[in-house]
């Protein structure tokens, strides 16, 4: 029975640091960023302050942490797509694949959203922002016509306003991220042709 014990608690230590980042983030959700502190996110993991202390020093390296950990795989995003040619396929298939990282990583979207003036003197801003350029710059044709490089860029912020903006509208949660991605993907099919035609 020890042995079970401690395989538990070996267990519940190694995912102390995910712990924090999720109560962490549900806290942020509830009463805000500012107003949380690490006591308070201490107190609802039921643990000491020094435990908490021993993973995350700071709120910002809390946040710092989730973004580098739920964001890692637009990262390999961005490197896959550098490898890959530039076609309608490969960017069909970006676009699918960066839908589903949102969606994995909504709640820390949602915390972005909702907290943009701390997010900007975060280092999570710049580090957002060159993810988003990276985006940006793996599923455009530079040569491409200015309206086909404004509807390339239009299918990423498509994903983006799908996860707060359709939050209203009835209807089915799956059904909704499905009727976004297929807007985004139009999209960026659309101007795929066009940069085709206008060769």
């Amino acid at each position: 029975m020890g042995g079970t014990m401690d395989g538990t608690k070996q267990r519940r230590r190694g995912n102390t640091r995910q712990r924090i980042q999720d109560v962490a983030l549900e806290l942020f959700a509830e009463q805000g960023y500012e107003k949380t502190s690490l006591r308070e996110i201490a107190e609802r993991l039921d643990v000491t302050k020094a435990a908490l202390y021993y993973h995350f020093k700071t709120k910002e390296e809390i946040i710092v942490s989730l973004f580098e950990d739920l964001t890692k795989p637009i990262e390999e995003l961005i490197d896959w797509g550098r490898q890959q040619p530039h076609t309608l396929a490969t960017k069909q298939e970006i676009v699918r694949r960066y839908s589903q990282t949102l969606t994995d990583a909504a709640p820390l979207f949602q915390f972005m959203q909702e907290n943009q003036a701390t997010v900007r003197e975060l280092s999570i801003g710049e580090m957002f922002k060159s993810r988003m350029l990276g985006m940006r710059d793996i599923i455009i044709d530079p040569d491409s016509e200015l309206v086909d490089q404004v509807r390339c860029i239009s299918a990423l912020f498509t994903l983006h306003a799908g996860m707060f903006v359709l939050r209203d509208l009835e209807g089915d949660p799956e059904e909704k991220r499905e009727a976004v991605l297929k807007v985004a993907v139009d999209l960026v099919t659309q101007a795929h042709q066009g940069a085709r035609t206008s060769r």
